[in-house]
């Protein structure tokens, strides 16, 4: 865990979240500032920063996906979408890595 790190203080449980998933290498919860109806954070709670570092650590990055599958299967979704951002040109505005899944409207290509 990472002290300063908002996403290791919600896996801690010393920040409150409203959490949809919980298993022993995963937590997933609702975005306080959602872009779709439904739109859910999965993050591993092993803290690493971003998804180039995910890719160093396998069993964490299966974890993940596999966390990504279950908020599908348990909140019925047919279709969704994934999003990694990394790094701050891309979006990504807390640095502990985090899928975003975004469903509930038609999301168009290229995002808009």
């Amino acid at each position: 865990m990472v002290a300063d790190c908002l996403f290791c203080k919600i896996v801690s449980g010393e920040i409150g979240a409203k959490v949809v998933h919980d298993d022993d290498r995963v937590l997933a919860f609702e975005d306080v500032n959602p872009k779709a109806p439904t739109h859910v954070l999965v993050i591993p709670k092993k803290h690493l920063a971003n998804i180039s570092e995910l890719g160093t650590d396998p069993e964490t990055a299966a974890a993940l996906v596999a966390g990504v599958g279950a908020v599908a299967a348990e909140s019925g979704l047919e279709s969704f979408r994934t999003v990694f951002n990394t790094g701050p040109d891309a979006g990504q505005t807390v640095f502990h890595v985090h899928a975003h899944v975004l469903a509930g409207r038609s999301l168009t290509w290229p995002p808009g």
